[in-house]
């Protein structure tokens, strides 16, 4: 039987539980323990496929097609597993799920009720999960903070579990921050106290408490939290701001974390097995020369809206010895009379996804500089439209060539809505989802990358390359350089006359790992490290 792990948080949200979540999952695997993530998020969408990036920040797309919480993408970079649905859970499904079976009369006739009924299908969830992966161990993370509202019926649920399930198959741990005041120039301890106060509220005493800081937790501290929260000293776990979230399981092993979840949940383990988690982060942490990416989205202003994007980078860096230094460029600012000499120092140029006419014409034009000054390019969904409204334009020597997204009477719809999509009116949950598989089109730049004929990438758009102009765009000097096997979509394309100027449907950033980077981003970075950019000098040979 799988043993349980809720993570909680306190104070503040962002506290980095996510990252902390993830974290312990890395620290259990390295022990040879299997282990399953969920995340728990209490607002009423049924998943944040509609939400606004500015909300929510990146959506993240799993395999089996669910739109989940960014989170997700941490436990799969760390742990190194791929989620499926059942790891994302919202109170939107579980009312959902609730009313729908009031509806069918499963309950024949009762009073549906937050407790046992609501609590009864979020509890499912958990058991659900378990059952589904096999894991050793199912780590949970209660979204929000305590306190929320809208998050009490799953802190009432994690709250059960104990009993459900027995007292030594549970740990609850609480994460929280320790507020710096400059003026007396010490750390407090009373938002945690009552924090945790709070949570006993519900009914759950935490067994560990994780602290946050941006500065060193003393042992008096330490002592402190232990007295007033009821918790064993040792089970009071500073964790400080480190320079790479990479950091964190090392962190976190070193201050006895590791062991004390396996002495508490009784797990028959290996010895831990850092090494490959060590060397990641020295090499991190060594100074490498940089490479110039310029980033041109829709929502820069908010960075998490492209994290996988941003990790990609870096993942694809560190196997090449470059550290990023990436310039975040609001496209609207390329519009118009906009500033092109923002792009002069890129080596290479990504346009990621996104939705919507905003901004497009100064993706557009980032495209065209990096087409016209050999600037290696990597399109992202959307980017990939961009770069085929460019290229359209430029060989037909005309500005209408267009997505019916953007201009829906258009007389050069080169992107147009996927068949499928159309007549749909619902929202969420109806976009082309998921893992689909990709056949490589040989001695292109793409099969290079891959080094295999067949993929398989995940998805997440409602528009496609239009077919209709295919031939034409060939004939110019476009590579289909990946079909979907029955060769009617195009996944992957390119350009024959550029050192690299590539763009794919799909969203490679959600499959690389922090040792294994994605093929794309890779031979991006790879190109780009050697592109020699206004102002920067050539590196000299050493002389013996």
């Amino acid at each position: 039987m799988s043993k349980y792990i809720f993570v909680t948080g306190g104070v503040v949200s962002s506290v980095g539980k996510g990252v902390t979540v993830a974290s312990i999952g890395t620290l259990l695997k390295s022990r040879q323990i299997t282990v399953s993530v969920q995340k728990l998020d209490p607002y009423l969408n049924v998943d944040p496929g509609t939400m606004s990036p500015y909300q929510h920040g990146e959506v993240f797309v799993t395999q089996d097609g669910a739109e989940t919480d960014l989170d997700l993408g941490n436990y799969e970079r760390f742990i190194d597993v791929n989620l499926t649905t059942e790891s994302n859970v919202t109170s939107g499904q579980i009312y959902s799920a609730v009313i729908a079976k009031e509806r069918r009369g499963d309950f024949l006739g009762g009073t549906i009720q937050v407790v046992p009924h609501v609590t009864a299908e979020i509890k499912q969830r958990f058991t659900s999960l378990a059952e589904q992966s096999q894991a050793d161990v199912v780590i949970i993370e209660v979204g929000g903070t305590v306190g929320d509202i809208e998050g009490q019926p799953f802190l009432e649920a994690i709250r059960q579990m104990r009993k459900d399930v027995g007292r030594d198959n549970v740990l609850y741990i609480h994460v929280t921050l320790l507020p710096y005041l400059a003026t007396t120039q010490e750390l407090k301890t009373k938002p945690t106290q009552h924090s945790v106060n709070e949570l006993r509220r519900t009914g759950i005493q935490p067994d560990i408490i994780i602290c946050r800081s941006d500065h060193p937790i003393s042992e008096g501290i330490r002592d402190k939290i232990s007295l007033f929260c009821d918790v064993d000293r040792q089970a009071v776990i500073p964790l400080p701001t480190v320079p790479t979230i990479y950091e964190v399981p090392l962190v976190l092993e070193e201050e006895g974390l590791g062991q004390l979840v396996v002495d508490k949940l009784g797990l028959e383990v290996h010895e831990a097995d850092l090494s490959q988690w060590q060397e990641l982060v020295a090499s991190l942490k060594e100074e490498h020369e940089p490479v110039n990416i310029v980033l041109v989205g829709k929502y820069v202003e908010l960075k998490d809206a492209y994290y996988s994007v941003r990790e990609a980078l870096h993942h694809a860096a560190l196997y090449h010895g470059r550290d990023i230094n990436l310039d975040w460029i609001q496209s609207e600012t390329l519009e118009g009379d906009g500033d092109e000499t923002l792009l002069r120092s890129a080596q290479g140029i990504v346009v990621p996804g996104g939705f919507g006419i905003r901004g497009i014409e100064g993706m557009i034009r980032a495209a065209s500089y990096a087409r016209n000054n050999k600037i290696p390019y990597l399109g992202l969904c959307l980017g990939m439209h961009v770069m085929v409204i460019e290229f359209a334009r430029y060989i037909l020597n005309s500005p209408e060539p267009n997505s019916t997204e953007f201009d829906a009477s258009t007389r050069y719809p080169v992107i147009d809505l996927l068949p499928s999509q159309r007549g749909i009116e619902n929202k969420g949950g109806t976009m082309r989802l998921g893992n689909y598989p990709c056949k490589l089109v040989d001695a292109s730049r793409a099969a290079a990358a891959y080094g295999q004929s067949l993929v398989y990438e995940r998805h997440r758009h409602r528009l496609e390359f239009n077919n209709k102009f295919r031939a034409q765009l060939q004939e110019a000097g476009m590579i289909y350089s990946g079909l979907s096997p029955d060769g009617e979509l195009v996944e992957l394309c390119e350009l024959a006359d550029h050192p690299w100027m590539v763009s794919c449907q799909f969203h490679p950033e959600f499959s690389s790992r922090p040792g294994r980077p994605h093929p794309l981003f890779r031979d991006l970075i790879g190109v780009a490290k050697d592109v020699l950019r206004e102002g920067a000098q050539p590196s000299l040979p050493l002389s013996t």
